[in-house]
């Protein structure tokens, strides 16, 4: 029986002991982002960051694609971090943005005051917005992860005339551009992620 000199084992484990790791870091960020959801926690969500961004580093650092069972795994966590952790990244975000001057709807939307032909009518704008985030980020990741990122301008396309009517407060239209970067930015970091790992 031949054993291998220790560089050689180790040039040939320490791949697969990474792309572990960047697995288990991705993971345990979508485990911050479920617990999370319910109850928004600021500390979870810079956590489920920082295990992006270590996860992201772990990818990079094997000079070859990651072997098919970590790239279907990789690629499964990456779609499902996107889904559910754009929301409370894009949360996090317009708190920080807004200093929380919005007032929610019933509908998940806010709230807005018009003031028509001398009388003042509140309306909530901006409704279902967390199911349209996660359709958003279900359609962002998964086009780029499959090689067309081309669909992004449609996709931004089809949200911005949808959402059109809405935006004519200034607090709708500032919750809608910052909320939308936010999750198309978190979407394709998370899709970014499983392009290194078959890059």
């Amino acid at each position: 029986m031949t054993t291998l000199p220790v560089p050689q084992l180790l040039a040939s484990v320490l791949p697969i002991v990474l792309w572990a790791l960047a697995l288990i870091s991705a993971i345990a960020a979508v485990c911050c982002m479920i617990a999370t959801l319910r109850t928004p926690r600021r500390p979870l969500v810079y956590t489920a960051v920082g295990l992006l961004g270590l996860a992201f580093l772990l990818v990079a650092v094997p000079p070859h694609g990651a072997p098919l069972v970590f790239r279907v795994l990789i690629g499964v966590v990456a779609l499902a971090l996107s889904v559910v952790g754009g929301g409370p990244a894009a949360q996090l975000t317009l708190a920080l943005a807004t200093r929380s001057t919005s007032v929610p709807g019933v509908h998940g939307g806010i709230v807005v005051h018009d003031r028509v032909s001398g009388i003042e009518e509140t309306r909530e704008v901006l409704r279902g917005g967390m199911t349209i985030g996660y359709l958003e980020r279900f359609a962002t990741t998964g086009s780029i992860m499959a090689g067309f990122p081309e669909a992004l301008g449609v996709l931004i396309a089809i949200k911005g005339v949808g959402r059109f009517t809405e935006l004519e407060a200034p607090e709708a239209r500032e919750r809608f551009i910052i909320g939308t970067l936010v999750s198309l930015i978190w979407a394709c970091v998370c899709a970014g992620l499983f392009r290194f790992a078959v890059a």
